[in-house]
């Protein structure tokens, strides 16, 4: 793993950087684990924009991933190989089943091709192993945490991610999670050991507009350069903005600082220490 940057030929190509890839192992997907994908262009059922900004991108077809993992308890698998996926900031490894089965899972950073993992309340702490929070020990680096019993890994599975266990603490166990965030979690719960790989996917410079927009990101136009119209912010003479009013949204809802969350959700008793 490691970024790659270019000769500046081109003004943008001098503040772009790509990762080096050299981690992967093949280019060529498993066939028979992948799924088309149908664009929205950020439009609902009825054809309405309701994420703006969205539309074009390259075309990409999803890699099944086996979130869950329950279901081969017991049953050992070797890591074949280390893939791209288009559709996540993460590596994929596909991995075949003692019963011949073959399955996609997040990469786990440090894990090789050829080495044998296994899911289960009685597998090893290693890498790339799935347990239960009841099995694993305090201190223990995890990510493709379950948020709830029995439904697959929810929470850090993004490039980077790692909660660690600080403490359990009757039936539920105290992660902290990437954000800051310590929260409780039913120690029936599953997760996999280590840190999710692709460690400096977060360091890469996009570098010039065309490159987001082949991920599927359109231009942002600025709500000052619109008319009143169209936006509050829109309308004056010059680059005036209407003095300096609290930024707002186009239909005016605060955008900074103003909390959206509700209260009274049912999981807001489980966080131990919010994130800010």
């Amino acid at each position: 793993m490691g970024i790659k940057q270019y000769k500046p030929t081109t003004p943008t190509r001098r503040w772009q950087t790509v990762s080096d890839f050299s981690e992967l192992t093949t280019d060529k997907p498993e066939k028979s684990l992948l799924a088309p994908i149908k664009k929205t262009g950020g439009r609902d059922s009825y054809g309405h924009v309701t994420s703006r900004f969205r539309g074009g991108g390259h075309k990409r077809r999803y890699r099944l991933i086996d979130f869950y993992r329950r279901d081969k308890a017991g049953v050992a698998a070797v890591v074949k190989t280390v893939e791209y996926d288009p559709n996540r900031s993460s590596r994929i490894s596909l991995v075949e089943y003692a019963d011949g089965e073959k399955r996609y899972i997040l990469w786990p950073d440090g894990l090789k091709v050829g080495e044998e993992i296994l899911a289960g309340p009685e597998a090893e702490v290693r890498v790339g192993n799935a347990l239960p929070l009841r099995s694993i020990p305090p201190g223990v680096t995890i990510h493709n945490l379950e948020l709830v019993k029995g439904r697959g890994g929810q929470m850090v599975r993004s490039a980077g991610g790692a909660a660690v266990i600080q403490a359990k603490e009757g039936e539920r166990a105290h992660v902290k999670l990437p954000s800051g965030e310590v929260r409780l979690v039913s120690l029936d719960c599953w997760a996999t050991i280590g840190q999710v790989g692709n460690l400096d996917h977060d360091a890469i410079s996009i570098g010039k507009a065309g490159r987001s927009r082949w991920l599927g990101r359109r231009g942002h136009v600025r709500g000052v350069a619109m008319n009143p119209v169209d936006h509050p912010h829109g309308g004056g003479e010059g680059k005036s903005g209407q003095g300096n009013p609290h930024p707002v949204s186009p239909w005016g809802w605060h955008t900074k600082g103003r909390k959206t969350r509700k209260p009274g959700k049912y999981s807001e008793r489980l966080i131990v220490k919010h994130r800010t």
